[in-house]
């Protein structure tokens, strides 16, 4: 007994009876021939018969077998078989299924609607003729005058089959026997060895080699001739009947999933490995500009680059076993593989690419072991600061205008000098590679498939983040914070790269720039009332390169409603709103570390009865709290002799909740950053 019964003999019906039989659905393979019956490995769900069948041995085979369904995907110029499949599927009342091949279409190729239109063109021309259709179709050839030196024709390897063609009057050089399938290059040399101007073949679809005859007819300058289908059949695609199969029988398929990494999107720069993959495969998922790149002519193709839609995707169409998802650059590099397989599971084959660091930089003659590599592509990643310190920087960027803006930003900071290297479609025919100082690129508009190395000669190195002398900044009247509370609260305020911090009651910003030096791939918010001040803030943003450093003129709380979420906040001056700010804080962020400055005793009273009121509220978390009084005295020299003189006592108060169960801080609310590739 069987489920179904496969008349194969085609590259589509070998397809058929692997699916059905590594899905465990009992398969019966009807071939004509005993070439076909090895192209096929019986095993427990699939058993082959070999040998042509009547339209009536059709019918008994039915009967006796029973299956649920009979498929026909014989070749497609196999007339008379379909014909007979379908008959005796009506008379035994068994279910039929037609599978055709996608036709193919060429505008530079001759169509005609026989062999015997196919011959009577050629007749009409000169030059030699390369002839594809199989050994059947050669008498029809021989009514050409002068077929025996112009015709080559290539035919099945088969004792019998030389025979008869010899018989025709094809021999020697002019008969080529030879087993497929032909590649394109193998198609080309043939081509060349005989000087053909003419190639006749059969449209048989993807599988049967037609896309790779027509590629190779058309790089050595021939026509293709193309015979047309003698029928104008109904049927389904090879997919979708694999689709239907599915689910008739309910089948869980095992599909392969491969994450390949293509390199910078010219085929060219695909590894061996990938290219192998991406024509092994049956599906290529990806963006459309990457999809395309790897896609062969007939291949099916999802365009999508959103992780869930393509599982999503894959999972519905378990016709589907072998899969090739197409990412740009690398799969390590930035790319959105990881995302990906944390929706696939780790089952998930990945195969790497060539990077756009790897590619760009060996363009430019420079090494990238020794470079700062980032990328600007729809992320904050402190470009600005990595160059003022570091020799070179590599980074993705993602819009036309990220290289004038960048240079703008190095111009205004100093770093006018800072060497460019931009590049941009790297790999396709309109690729651009160039160098320019940054201030003679501020108003470059480029491509925003582009990448970017930085080359700084004189990098400063990366300067203190806590503790910066108070000399170090741009002083005036306005308040500022000494060094040595500032490297106290800094250390209190437990700072990330990442962070996003808030500065309520800024002064001249010494807190601010510390902050954001440490904080180089977050932001920072320096929220100050008073203009004198605001301008100090922004002459020590220029002076220290600070570009994730904000100046919000303003008085807290209103000034911070609409900044994004804060991690961190450092407040030194509340103008009695201390309740109101701390409140706020909270409201965006549960789980925000606070530091507060307290000059008076009033003020950290009130701190402590803030602090008492939320432990009274939040029944459900505890509240880190800690106080520190800090005094400090600095020598000052009198004649021969150094007496040291106090400063006033400041009050350090730091505040953060926690959950009660782990202890462990979060995330701020609506903060997370996208993982590499990924878009938020």
């Amino acid at each position: 007994m069987c489920k179904v019964i496969v008349f194969a003999g085609t590259t589509e019906g070998y397809e058929i009876c692997r699916y059905l039989s590594e899905n465990s659905i009992p398969v019966l393979a009807c071939v004509a021939t005993d070439y076909g019956k090895k192209s096929l490995t019986e095993g427990k769900y699939l058993d082959i018969r070999s040998g042509r069948l009547t339209e009536e041995e059709m019918g008994r085979l039915f009967q006796e077998k029973s299956p649920e369904l009979v498929i026909d995907a014989t070749h497609p110029y196999a007339a008379q078989v379909t014909e007979n499949i379908r008959n005796a599927c009506r008379d035994t009342e068994k279910s039929y299924v037609r599978v055709l091949r996608a036709e193919s279409g060429h505008q530079e190729a001759v169509y005609v609607n026989s062999t015997e239109e196919a011959a009577e063109f050629l007749r009409h021309t000169e030059g030699n003729v390369l002839l594809t259709t199989g050994s059947k179709e050669l008498p029809v050839f021989t009514s050409v005058p002068d077929y025996r030196e112009r015709f080559f024709a290539r035919v099945l390897s088969l004792p019998s089959v030389i025979e008869e063609c010899r018989a025709l009057g094809f021999e020697g050089r002019h008969l080529i026997a030879v087993q497929g399938p032909f590649s394109r290059e193998f198609n080309e040399a043939m081509l060349r060895q005989y000087q053909c101007r003419y190639l006749v073949t059969k449209d048989s679809g993807k599988a049967g080699g037609f896309q790779e005859k027509i590629q190779a007819a058309l790089a050595c300058g021939a026509v293709p001739v193309i015979i047309g289908r003698p029928l104008k059949e109904e049927g389904m695609s090879l997919t979708e009947c694999k689709h239907m199969l599915a689910e008739k029988f309910g089948m869980t398929v095992r599909q392969k999933v491969t994450l390949l990494g293509i390199g910078m999107g010219s085929r060219d720069t695909l590894t061996i490995e990938g290219a192998r993959a991406a024509e092994q495969a049956e599906l290529i998922i990806g963006a459309k500009r990457i999809a395309d790149a790897v896609r062969l002519p007939g291949q099916d193709v999802f365009y999508e680059y959103r992780g869930g839609e393509i599982v999503n995707y894959i999972r519905n169409h378990p016709e589907y076993t072998r899969i090739v998802v197409a990412l740009s650059g690398d799969v390590g590099f930035y790319s959105g593989a990881r995302g990906l397989l944390k929706l696939l599971g780790p089952e998930t084959e990945m195969i790497c690419g060539i990077s756009s660091v790897v590619y760009f930089m060996a363009k430019i003659g420079l090494s990238w072991d020794d470079a700062e590599i980032v990328s600007a592509h729809g992320r904050e990643c402190g470009l600005v600061s990595l160059i003022r310190t570091n020799k070179k920087v590599f980074s993705i960027l993602g819009t036309k205008d990220k290289v004038a803006e960048l240079a703008g930003k190095l111009t205004d900071y100093g770093m006018g000098d800072v060497l460019l290297y931009v590049g941009e479609n790297l790999s396709y025919a309109d690729e651009r590679i160039f160098v320019k100082p940054a201030k003679e690129l501020r108003d470059y508009q480029g491509d925003a498939l582009s990448v970017l190395c930085a080359y700084n000669e004189k990098a400063a190195d990366p300067p203190v983040t806590h503790g910066l002398p108070d000399e170090a900044f741009i002083r005036g009247k306005a308040p500022m914070t000494k060094t040595e509370v500032r490297t106290v609260s800094l250390g209190k305020l437990q700072l990330t790269e990442d962070a996003v911090c808030y500065d309520v009651g800024a002064g001249t910003g010494s807190v601010s720039v510390e902050m954001a030096l440490r904080a180089f791939r977050g932001s920072v918010y320096a929220v100050e009332k008073k203009e004198e001040a605001a301008l100090l803030l922004e002459e020590n943003k220029r002076k220290f390169a600070a570009d994730n450093l904000t100046v919000i003129r303003g008085t807290a709380p209103d000034a911070l409603r609409e900044l994004p979420a804060p991690t961190h906040a450092f407040i030194g001056g509340s103008s009695g709103n201390l309740r109101e700010i701390i409140a706020l804080l909270l409201e965006k962020n549960s789980r925000v570390r606070i530091v507060i400055n307290c000059i008076t005793l009033e003020t950290v009273s009130e701190a402590l009865e803030i602090i008492r009121r939320l432990e009274e509220k939040e029944s459900g978390v505890s509240w880190d709290t800690e106080i520190v009084q800090l005094a400090v005295s600095r020598a000052k020299k009198a004649g021969p002799y150094h007496m040291m003189m106090g400063e006033n006592p400041i009050y350090i108060i730091t505040i953060q909740a926690r959950d009660r169960e782990d202890g462990a801080q979060t995330k701020a609310k609506n903060t997370e950053r996208p993982q590499e590739g990924e878009t938020s």
